[in-house]
């Protein structure tokens, strides 16, 4: 029977569903997404989350939010596989495993074009080109190679590479105006194309073998080596064989060195998932070309909360729906979840490579959805022998390090949350949840100044959701005038927010107000924040200041109140002064670095290139890294801007004009 928490207009619309495949989508009350999901059959599927009292259950607690609901019909259960993944990824509901990206991969690029490519004409900095760290999105220009799972393993890359052939590394703009060779040539780790040591024939097999290299064909390239050495050698020129003669020796000394292995296994991902304690940890190591280049770990959000949703979804399906043979659906680990999870999200935005080595089972409509969307045959293995069973037990140790790692700092992240709502009396309800702003303000002798606001919740920082203010408007070095400035321009909206709902709770999405607004200052500062929270109507028992100790020492800091409370000293080895100090040290780091960005551009005339219409980040990059900086565009000529790649002659004369 259905719960009457349900409008009838609700259960209509689910009664109405198609018996076909597609995705659904939940909402609550204040529209905020709550659970993604796939089905073959969309009104079967649906139909038992509203049959059925859950109880107290996880799926249960979902359920009875549920006052919205979307579906989207597609043509097989690959293309809802794909289409609820990348709703996942991008919709962050509240009752999915989702897994973050910190960042993008980084790669191996080799800039311009090679002389196999038949233009013997290209500029000498294209003939020539340079291997680079480089991350962000590819193109068709240069050639990529990754991704590596760290910047180091690239950087680790481009140092084997130097020492084996030699290939530039060098700016174009630098490569361009060389008139010498540079410390590098002298060290033997280029060959110095800028000043023609090398004819663009020899460099361009250089750079044929780099690639052969970081495409796993070693045991190909020495023989192909030996061969050329060999050559000359019948010829009697001496020197060139000798030269190859060292590019071996240092090819087999980097081989030795690296572990590159010589089995058929060039491209694989490792997969490693470790539960414990509510918390999931993913571990990816990488193999390209043959060499193992490292690993990475993820933590997803949700796990429990999606794993018991996804198991009664399952027990729900096999009591409506038998195999062919009679049989229910084996029931899925929460650790064979979470895996699937992180490879349909993973490698929506990274191309698969052609083996998943996994340290449980994944699902062959998984894999099948993933082999269609990339044109090739993904494989998984989840027993694997020799050298990768070797590889896994290396993934499945660092995810448990890793795990254990994150277990701890959670630990002690939640025993100083903790004991700072003990320390300010504060509800105990859900410390998860306790938000805290902290306020500071840096400035250079009056000038420049910034107001940082860093924000803490869920046990710790949240970068994403950082702010600063350029202070404007006030006397040099009036730091209470900043403050004020600050809290009245953070908080307005606050107010408004507030005052609109007519004292019920504000409707999430909009601005609220933190438990805890953290002063950087003593009573000086708290003062003008009470006088900035009475007049825009706001609780003043939300303001605290830390105020510096005797002789400002470090430990005896004093929190201060402007709601009547006394001063709270909480002891030097208190957990919730390291809570404290943790988050106003934060927000001074944060105001500093600002502040000194700030002071940078003024000095340099930073700013001038980010004020000429036309010229957005990317191509400000460019004519940064072309020209070495902004004095080097501000010494370019209109005709030296439009070599820039998307400056057009119009546009190089505004920016001409701009800089003169």
């Amino acid at each position: 029977m259905s719960s009457p928490v349900h409008s009838s207009e609700l259960l209509a619309q689910v009664a109405a569903l198609p018996a076909l495949p597609g995705v659904y989508r939940y909402f609550d009350a204040s529209d905020a997404l709550l659970y993604v999901g796939k089905a073959i059959n969309l009104k079967r599927r649906v139909s038992s989350y509203f049959q059925k009292d859950h109880g107290g259950t996880r799926i249960g607690h979902m359920v009875s939010k549920i006052v919205r609901m979307e579906t989207t019909v597609v043509r097989s259960e690959a293309e809802a596989l794909l289409l609820e993944n990348n709703l996942i990824k991008t919709l962050n509901p509240k009752y999915n495993i989702l897994f973050r990206d910190d960042k993008s991969y980084p790669y191996l690029k080799i800039t311009g074009i090679s002389i196999h490519d038949g233009n013997l004409k290209a500029p000498p900095s294209q003939a020539y080109p340079r291997i680079a760290y480089y991350r962000g999105s590819t193109d068709k220009k240069h050639r990529y190679f990754g991704p590596y799972p760290n910047a180091w393993a690239v950087k680790e890359t481009i140092l084997l590479l130097q020492k084996v052939f030699r290939l530039r590394t060098c700016e174009d703009s630098v490569f361009t105006n060389r008139t010498r060779p540079c410390l590098l040539y002298q060290i033997k780790r280029c060959s110095a194309p800028c000043v023609e040591h090398i004819g663009p024939e020899d460099y361009a097999a250089d750079v044929a073998h780099a690639e052969a290299m970081l495409r796993g064909e070693a045991d190909a390239l020495l023989k192909t080596l030996e061969a050329r050495m060999m050559a000359h050698s019948d010829k009697l020129e001496f020197e060139q064989a000798a030269e190859i003669r060292n590019q071996i020796k240092a090819l087999a000394s980097v081989l030795h060195q690296q572990s590159v292995e010589t089995t058929d296994d060039r491209d694989v991902d490792i997969l490693a998932v470790k539960v414990q304690g509510g918390k999931a940890c993913v571990n990816l190591a990488m193999v390209r070309g043959g060499r193992h280049l490292g690993d990475r770990a993820y933590f997803p959000v949700h796990v429990e909360d999606s794993t018991a949703i996804a198991q009664a979804d399952l027990e729900e399906n096999n009591s409506n729906q038998r195999s062919p043979d009679g049989r229910s659906q084996p029931v899925k680990h929460v650790e064979s979840r979470v895996l699937e999870a992180f490879v349909a999200q993973h490698y929506l935005q990274v191309a698969p490579p052609p083996v998943l080595v996994v340290s449980d089972p994944v699902d062959t409509s998984l894999l099948r959805a993933l082999s269609e969307q990339v044109g090739q045959r993904i494989a998984a293995v989840s027993q694997p022998r020799e050298e990768r069973r070797v590889w896994l037990e290396m993934a499945e140790k660092n995810a448990q390090l890793q795990l254990a790692r994150l277990l701890a700092e959670e630990g002690s992240q939640q025993a100083r949350t903790r004991a700072l709502v003990d320390a300010l009396d504060l509800p105990q309800d859900d410390i998860d949840q306790l938000t805290i702003e902290c306020f500071d303000i840096s400035h250079t002798a009056g000038e420049n100044t910034q107001a940082s606001c860093v924000v803490f919740h869920h046990h710790k920082m949240q970068s994403s959701e950082y702010r600063r203010y350029k202070i404007e408007g006030i006397t040099g070095g009036d730091d209470y005038a900043a403050m004020r400035q600050v809290l009245t321009r953070r908080y307005s909206k606050v107010a408004e927010a507030q005052r609109d709902a007519g004292g019920a709770e504000v409707a999430q999405g909009s601005a609220r107000l933190p438990d805890i607004v953290l002063i950087d200052g003593g009573k000086g500062q708290v003062g003008v924040a009470r006088e900035v929270f009475t007049e825009l109507g706001l609780d003043l028992s939300r303001i605290v200041g830390v105020e510096k100790g005797e002789g400002r020492k470090v430990g005896l800091e004093e929190l201060v109140f402007c709601d009547g409370r006394d001063k709270v000293y909480l002891g030097k080895d208190s957990a919730a002064l390291m809570l404290v100090a943790q988050i106003r040290d934060e927000a001074h780091r944060f105001a500093i670095t600002g502040m000194r960005a700030a002071r940078a551009k003024v000095r340099v005339g930073g700013s001038s290139l980010e004020e000429i219409p036309g010229v957005g980040p990317k191509k400000r990059a460019r004519l940064l890294q072309r020209f070495g900086g902004v004095r080097g565009v501000e010494d370019a000529s209109v005709d030296d801007l439009m070599t820039v790649e998307g400056i057009s002659a119009a546009l190089a004369e505004d920016i001409y004009k701009a800089l003169h």
